[in-house]
């Protein structure tokens, strides 16, 4: 079991701290995500993910349950933001598809995705309790803690402002968000999401 989870986690650090680093750069994430190396490496991110992840390690040393539970809690976030990242193709779509690409997704590939999201979250509603009955309340606040360090990063750090660097790479000619075309349906995606998974949660309920 412990090579298993060595394993899980030498697998999830090797995108992962590209992704502290990405997420840094576009603005989400603190400001110290975003340094690299000479060869332009991620260490802070990488430093940061092995820190982390050593402590998990260490939570999951006392027994069993311990370990099953922080593999809980790690595939529910992972599902959690493969509904997010899904479900985030067709809103940008809305939003930015006027803007020229070198490849775009065919709509119903975006179509697709967003049900197969809703799908996911049926998954895991379904299967949380499986593992530990507590996995399904703990990934939720665990995904909440993401709330404050955005707060920390936007409002604090760069003023209520985007990085100009994440708006070019949208493909933004004058610097600026634009029109949220999209309007209320990002919210009403999320709320749907939780309300699956909740409906799904009490029919599969022990």
């Amino acid at each position: 079991m412990v090579l298993a989870l060595l394993l899980s986690t030498m697998t999830a650090m090797a995108g992962s701290s590209r992704t502290l680093y990405q997420g840094s750069v576009d603005g989400w994430l603190p400001r110290y995500l975003s340094h690299v190396n000479a060869h332009g490496a991620p260490t802070r991110a990488m430093w940061t993910d092995l820190t982390f992840n050593l402590i998990l390690l260490s939570l999951t040393t006392s027994d069993t349950a311990s370990f099953y539970f922080v593999l809980a809690l790690s595939n529910c976030g992972y599902i959690i933001f493969n509904f997010l990242n899904l479900n985030a193709g067709w809103i940008h779509r809305i939003d930015n598809g006027h803007i020229m690409r070198p490849w775009k997704a065919p709509t119903w590939i975006l179509g697709a995705g967003a049900v197969l999201a809703f799908v996911n979250a049926a998954l895991l509603g379904a299967g949380a309790r499986v593992w530990n009955p507590h996995a399904l309340w703990a990934e939720f606040v665990a995904a909440a803690l993401i709330l404050p360090v955005f707060c920390l990063r936007h409002y604090i750090q760069d003023g209520g402002k985007f990085p100009a660097r994440m708006l070019e790479d949208l493909g933004s000619p004058d610097g600026q968000l634009g029109e949220r075309r999209a309007g209320i349906l990002p919210y009403l995606a999320l709320a749907g999401g939780a309300l699956v998974v909740l409906v799904s949660a009490w029919i599969f309920k022990a």
